[in-house]
This record gives structure tokens, C-alpha cells and sequence, in this order.
């Protein structure tokens, strides 16, 4: 229904199609951008001019929305793109069934030059996917990657993002502490870094993050669990954020001379002590240890 919708939308946009085919080509393409990629497609049989004008759109996204067609969807998409360099691709999967070519779409979108990727899949207490590996011998265009909900990642030797800058992983799963190590040393451009965890089905009991380039950290601890603590080695930090600690046993932070805003909150229990110290030389320092807050 919603689909249909859109669809009527475009056809009373192009009304005046002598009009709209007279707009320049990066305009037509930032409006397709602003669609579903599915919808955008369907603007194919309007004209001539609009036949393969999706094809040279920078960014794709996709949401499942519950129909069969979807995976054979994404990999006619990226197969038929044009475009010298894929922007961005975005996939939202609503069902764990719908991801068992997730290996193929990230596999066609490698091979496309993505530079940011975004793969959401459905938020449950199992792991429903996990990441293609073989993959990520050697990257150097992706710049950009994030992963949401249950994915297993499991790197049994290190990878190569060559160019990756931003890796935001929300409650995704590490398999052991050997696949976090060889993911982070892998990526020699990292600056910015969000983990989002649920510490219940993690099985990493000390996380270390030790990436020199590293500027920018976030975690975020969701529920009380095994873990014992982390370690974080990054004399390149800058900003710093750390939200919900809740019987971790400690926290390392070594050695973060350009340190300059750190936010500590929800830190419960024994922690306080070993975390301080090195932020001592950050020039805004916002604490939270409950139960009092302070702000520096």
C-alpha cells in the first residue's frame, strides 16, 4: 500500500514531463536519492530519459517490508548500478530470513567501490547472521561501516579496511576477544569508534580497543553480565563517551594526552577509582558515578 502510494506521488511529480526532463542530471539524481531505491527504480517507465537514470544514483537503500522479492531485489540493483562509485548502501531487514544472501549483497557492494555501509537486521536474543569474513581480506574504499542488531562477527585472522574511518557496531557479537583485536588492527584510518553491547550474550569478558588513530569512542554497556572489563589504548582520543559500567570490574585508559571532552555516566560500583586518573587532562570532564554527578 505504501508502495503504491509513493508510486502515485512520482506520477503526479512528472506531470510535465517535458519539464522535469529538462532539469540537470545531478538534480533528477538528488531527488531519486531521496526515495527508497525500489521506488526510485520505477521511475524507469516514465521516459526514454528516465530509463536508466537510476542506475547512476550514488546512494542505495532498501527495506524489506516483508516481501519475497526482497534479496533478489538488492542483487539485480547492484548488478545493473552504473554509477563509478557506490556513496552508500543502506539495507533493512525486518525478518532473519530475508539476510541469507547478506554475503552476496556485501560481496557485489565491495566490489562496486562502496564507501559506507549500513545493514540493519531484526533485534533478537540469537545470533541470526554473521558476517562474510572471506570478505575482508582487503578493503580499501570502504570508509564507513555500521552494523545493528545480533550479528556474529567472527575474524579468526585480521582483516584489511584500509580506508575505513567510521565503525559503528550496535549489539552485534564478537566470538571471541582474538576477532575484536584482529577487526580494530586491521583498520589503520579508524577515528571514530560507537559499541553498543549487550554484555549477556557477549562472549568478549575483556574488550581492548588499542587503535592509534582513534578519535573518537563511544560505549555504551547495556545490561549487568559476565564482562570484566576494557582496556583502551588511543593516544590520538579526543572525545570520549562512556555510558552505563554496571559491575565491570575495571577500565584501563591508557595513555590519551589529547584528550578533550570526556562524558562518564552510569558508572556503578567499584570502577570509579581506575577510570579517573587518566582523564584528569581532559578540558571538559562531565562524571556521572551515581549517585552524584560533577561536570569539570
Amino acid at each position: 500500500m505504501e508502495q503504491q502510494q509513493q508510486q502515485r506521488k512520482i506520477s503526479r511529480f512528472v506531470v510535465n514531463e517535458d519539464m522535469i526532463s529538462e532539469l540537470p542530471e545531478d538534480l533528477l539524481l538528488r531527488i531519486l536519492s531521496s526515495l527508497p531505491t525500489e521506488i526510485a527504480i520505477t521511475t524507469s517507465v516514465l521516459s526514454k530519459r528516465w530509463r536508466s537514470l537510476w542506475k547512476m544514483l550514488p546512494n542505495l537503500k532498501f527495506n524489506s517490508g516483508y516481501h519475497h522479492t526482497f534479496s533478489e531485489n538488492i542483487c539485480s540493483s547492484l548488478v545493473l548500478h552504473k554509477a563509478p562509485v557506490l556513496e552508500s548502501l543502506r539495507v533493512e531487514v525486518a525478518d532473519d530470513s530475508e539476510a541469507l544472501d547478506v554475503g552476496i549483497w556485501i560481496g557485489i557492494a565491495f566490489a562496486r567501490h562502496v564507501r559506507k555501509l549500513v545493514l540493519s537486521f531484526p533485534f533478537q536474543y540469537k545470533i541470526s547472521v554473521r558476517f562474510p569474513v572471506a570478505l575482508c581480506s582487503f578493503n580499501n574504499t570502504l570508509e564507513s561501516l555500521t552494523l545493528k542488531f545480533t550479528i556474529l562477527l567472527d575474524f579468526p585472522s585480521r582483516v584489511c579496511f584500509k580506508s575505513l574511518r567510521e565503525l559503528h557496531l550496535y549489539y552485534t557479537l564478537f566470538k571471541e576477544e582474538e576477532s575484536v583485536s584482529n577487526l580494530l588492527s586491521g583498520c589503520p584510518s579508524l577515528e571514530d569508534l560507537v559499541l553498543h553491547r549487550l554484555r549477556n550474550y557477549d562472549h568478549v569478558e575483556t574488550l581492548t580497543i588499542a587503535v592509534p588513530s582513534l578519535q573518537r569512542l563511544t560505549i555504551e554497556d547495556d545490561l549487568y553480565g559476565r564482562v570484566k572489563g576494557y582496556v583502551i589504548i588511543a593516544p590520538s582520543l579526543k572525545y570520549l563517551i562512556i555510558n552505563g559500567f554496571d559491575g565491570v570490574e575495571f577500565c584501563l585508559i591508557q595513555n590519551v594526552p589529547e584528550l578533550v571532552e570526556a562524558k562518564i555516566t552510569k558508572i556503578f560500583n567499584n570502577i570509579n577509582e581506575n577510570i579517573l586518573e587518566p582523564l584528569t587532562s581532559a578540558k571538559r570532564l562531565s562524571l556521572d558515578f551515581s549517585p552524584s554527578k560533577v561536570i569539570f
